[in-house]
């Protein structure tokens, strides 16, 4: 008797640890129950993968979505449609809210937010605090939860740590693994007169490489001396780079796009406020020094650090700016244009962008195509060109730093757990987006 699924993605070239070759997937109750030549099955829905890489679901582990609070700038809604359209499965999004996400009720608000409203899968940060700091071990383990996150350089509120003490009490609290913004708030406090006003140039200047270099140093020190886990956000200099070289025996590393692709400082005489961000936007040589942390195996995880303000907020005169800026829907797309222009394989692409998130983060049943993992796809067309623009973005901001850029490979569906909720840049169905589980917590969830 053939078999029946409720989805089968028939013809495409599949890539995934096995290597590269075409095939179909089969998926029934939201897990890939077979992967190979299923023409005899039938299916209550087949999608046409013909000419298309079938691709393990993209996982972006650091988005800001703003909700509560911000809503202005983003919600949950609109950040997770803009995850959809980009190729994104499940993101993790960050704990600097209004309330900031520091307890058990702040994150069961944010779960209850997200319900039927995200178009993808789910996970939550809880920002470490001083006031917090002894709990964080049982805070951690709520369902829902992707580990305390941690700000060393200036943030929102109470969720700045800045001196080792804080670091070590959060570390020595925690289990799992810890996740840190590394710039040094004492050197950056001392750099803050550097701004020139109206002048973008200056940020990296304010926020040069040392401070996230020294934040970073003192950091693994912390984590050896005490034998714990830590990963390290958004890495941007070629000097971290080489020192994380050599501690990956307890670092995980995380690098964006957007330093991988912009570059000081032509990013800020052409976008000025647009470019900003923290860690800043840096010269070639720390460009080109995360490059060659890419070929060496020194990164992990791509993440977006989707962090969206207003165009009437970026256009403030420097320093009265607010940094960050949006990413989520462009994450894949910039990162394929980079494949496509021979700066790294679509292997390495695949393990950045789903197997990694899987290992750092013990994500249980997502980030590998396999049999009896999460049914989570994103499709792509390689040879397809598209220019970014401001226009086609879903994110409440409605703006790009790469508005203009022509990429070649562009996400055209998003399968989470077995449901298309995207193709062809249109959203289908309802949200019915669910938190992301993990193997360190299963008993909890």
């Amino acid at each position: 008797m053939a078999e029946t699924y409720d989805l089968i993605v028939r013809g495409g070239e599949i890539i995934n640890h096995a290597g590269r070759g075409l095939g179909d997937v089969g998926i029934k109750d939201g897990r890939i129950l077979r992967i190979g030549n299923l023409g005899q099955a039938s299916a209550g829905e087949v999608v046409d993968a013909t000419g298309l890489l079938v691709m393990p679901g993209v996982i972006d582990t650091q988005v800001h979505f703003r909700e509560p609070g911000l809503e202005w700038k983003e919600d949950l809604e609109t950040g997770s449609r803009a995850a959809a359209l980009g190729g994104v499965v499940a993101v993790f999004e960050m704990p600097n809210t209004e309330p900031t996400t520091t307890d058990p009720s702040t994150l069961a608000d944010k779960l209850a937010r997200a319900r039927d409203r995200m178009w993808c899968d789910h996970a939550f940060y809880i920002g470490g605090t001083m006031e917090n700091v002894a709990y964080l071990g049982e805070l951690e383990r709520l369902p829902g939860c992707c580990g305390v996150k941690v700000f060393m350089g200036a943030s929102t509120g109470s969720l700045l740590i800045a001196d080792d003490a804080g670091v070590e009490a959060v570390l020595k609290n925690v289990h799992r693994r810890a996740t840190f913004h590394s710039e040094d708030e004492f050197r950056l406090a001392e750099r803050r007169g550097l701004a020139r006003t109206g002048d973008w140039t200056s940020h990296p200047e304010v926020r040069d490489a040392e401070a996230a270099f020294r934040s970073t140093r003192r950091l693994v020190g912390l984590a050896e001396n005490l034998g714990k886990r830590i990963h390290v956000l958004h890495v941007t200099t070629a000097e971290e780079v080489a020192f994380l070289a050599d501690h990956k025996d307890v670092a995980t590393v995380e690098f964006t796009p957007q330093h991988l692709t912009l570059e000081a400082p032509e990013a800020y005489e052409r976008l000025q406020g647009l470019a900003q961000m923290n860690p800043p936007i840096r010269e070639r040589r720390h460009v080109q020094g995360l490059w060659d942390g890419i070929a060496q195996g020194v990164a992990d995880v791509i993440g977006s650090d989707h962090a969206p303000h207003t165009l009437e907020e970026k256009a403030r005169p420097y320093p009265a700016s607010p940094s960050g800026m949006p990413g989520v829907q462009t994450l894949l797309p910039v990162m394929l244009n980079h494949v496509a222009e021979g700066r790294l394989s679509l292997e390495r692409l695949v393990d950045l962008t789903s197997a990694g998130a899987q290992r750092v983060f013990q994500i249980a049943g997502k980030g590998r195509m396999a049999e009896g993992w999460d049914g989570d796809l994103t499709l792509v067309d390689l040879k397809a060109r598209r220019a970014l623009r401001h226009a086609d973005m879903a994110t409440r901001s409605g703006w790009t730093p790469f508005d203009g850029m022509e990429v070649q490979g562009f996400p055209v569906a998003t399968i989470v757990r077995g449901r298309v909720v995207m193709r062809d840049g249109e959203l289908i169905d309802t949200a019915q987006g669910r938190p992301v589980r993990f193997q360190e917590t299963l008993n909890a969830a």
